[in-house]
């Protein structure tokens, strides 16, 4: 299983100018990926800026967004812009893409917070045509340069909608920052979904925890204050935010035994010493 780590765009009066920083220790200590979290109407910095910032100052890691809120976005612009931070990059990003939750996310003009699974059905279909080329604005003119690649897609979400879209369109699946014994059953079901889509083999299962090393408290009231809105499952993702190196190495294992093809550390705060202080436990 390899081990990645988020950078802190989506924490609480993180320091926007850290992330470059970030992400060339996060490389230098030899971690898979970076990944970022998807959210407008909180005081972060968005994650299509934070994994451009990364890849500028990378050179091999990989980039994932785990999850980008796609529906908040137009689809020929969100498409050009992931196709570019990929471009930029190398081709090292993986788009982790979702429907998104929150009324408050949608602040573009005419995407409201209904009708997401029809929409992102259609937006789908915009991706694949932006990125091999076709026009766009009904012009003659497409909106990204030849070798444009289609960017690899993971998907997150619970419904079964989800999952087939996930087996249709994807390389894979992105559990929530929930406790093992809960993404258990996601993984599970995202299997039979691949499956049922008739693919062959196994989805890519990529799980997702919180940890605070350096501010162990702080992060936890951090993450808390993220997921206020969620009533009761808030104080479950709280509860799982691993702040030892005893809770972060049996993370490690418990989502191994899951058969998780990856695991993501997300930082709690943004205290940039946690690099290499998780990086000691698990690498």
């Amino acid at each position: 299983m390899q081990i990645g780590i988020g950078l802190p765009n989506q924490v609480r009066d993180m320091r926007p100018a850290l992330l470059p920083g970030w992400a060339a220790r996060a490389e230098a200590a030899g971690f898979s990926t970076l990944g970022t979290v998807g959210r407008i109407a909180y005081p972060g910095v968005m994650d299509t800026v934070a994994l451009a910032a990364a890849a500028g100052a990378t050179s091999r890691i990989g980039l994932v967004s785990n999850v980008l809120l796609g529906t908040v976005w137009p689809p020929v612009l969100l498409a050009k812009e992931i196709a570019g931070i990929d471009g930029v990059s190398g081709g090292r990003l993986t788009l982790g893409i979702g429907i998104g939750g929150r009324p408050d996310d949608f602040v573009a003009d005419g995407l409201g917070p209904k009708g997401l699974g029809k929409r992102i059905d259609a937006d789908l279909e915009v991706y694949r045509n932006v990125w091999t080329g076709k026009p766009v604005g009904g012009g003659d003119n497409p909106a990204v340069p030849p070798g444009t690649r289609e960017v690899p897609l993971l998907f997150g979400g619970f419904a079964p909608n989800a999952l087939a879209r996930m087996a249709k369109w994807g390389q894979g699946y992105v559990g929530g920052s929930m406790p093992p014994a809960m993404v258990a059953d996601a993984f599970d079901k995202a299997r039979a979904a691949w499956r049922a889509g008739g693919r062959e083999g196994d989805p890519r299962l990529v799980a997702i925890v919180y940890y605070a090393l350096g501010e162990p408290d702080t992060g936890r009231e951090k993450v808390g204050d993220y997921y206020s809105n969620m009533g009761e499952l808030a104080k479950v993702v709280v509860d799982n935010v691993r702040t030892t190196p005893e809770a972060v190495r049996a993370a490690v294992q418990e989502f191994a035994d899951l058969g998780a093809d990856e695991l993501i550390f997300n930082p709690a705060t943004d205290e940039i010493d946690d690099v290499e202080r998780l990086a000691g436990i698990v690498l």
